[in-house]
């Protein structure tokens, strides 16, 4: 019988490791548990909301944070408004010391949607860009950060960057700490 607390174990890490404290803060302040107030815009112009949750940790020895994002949130019940938008999915983030910059892997396996990125701080913002599964270009930034909230966009081009349109935007409020 497979012992799910000895994954945990080994998948969980109590901090940052050793010496890298100072740059995997770029995602190590987000550690805790947040709620959010989301919004998906709709190419029609059609805007559905509703009210999520997402847990960041440190794993991998502390060499990685990774975060599971869900909407609606498991306490919500049922959210009308936001029709058929649902997901539960996480995000794998590893510092990479010689880019200077996070790899990004996120996986939803209850949409079958993928994204890969890199991530890096531009000024006060985290912007994330690459593709996802549909050979889309997309951009994805965490702004107005500060200890207990921050803001979280998806954007997509279909120009290869050229030209951004705004599709989801999370307002984020921390719940508790780790």
């Amino acid at each position: 019988m497979f012992d799910q607390s000895s994954f945990a174990e080994a998948l969980h890490s109590p901090g940052p490791a050793e010496g890298l404290a100072e740059k995997l803060s770029l995602y190590g302040r987000f550690v805790g548990a947040w709620t959010f107030d989301a919004s998906r815009h709709l190419e029609d112009g059609t805007v559905l909301t509703g009210r999520g949750e997402v847990h960041f940790g440190w794993v991998l020895e502390g060499r990685a944070i990774q975060d599971v994002w869900i909407l609606p949130s498991r306490d919500a019940g049922s959210q009308p408004s936001l029709g058929k938008w649902t997901f539960y999915g996480t995000t794998l983030r590893v510092y990479d010391p010689g880019a200077d910059a996070w790899h990004i892997f996120w996986s939803d396996p209850r949409n079958q949607y993928f994204s890969r990125q890199l991530g890096r701080a531009e000024g006060d913002t985290i912007v994330q860009v690459g593709t996802d599964g549909t050979g889309s270009s997309v951009r994805w930034s965490f702004s107005r950060i500060t200890e207990n909230s921050f803001r979280w966009l998806g954007e997509r081009s279909h120009d290869n960057g050229a030209t951004w349109r705004l599709e989801v935007e999370f307002l984020a409020h921390r719940t508790a700490g780790i």
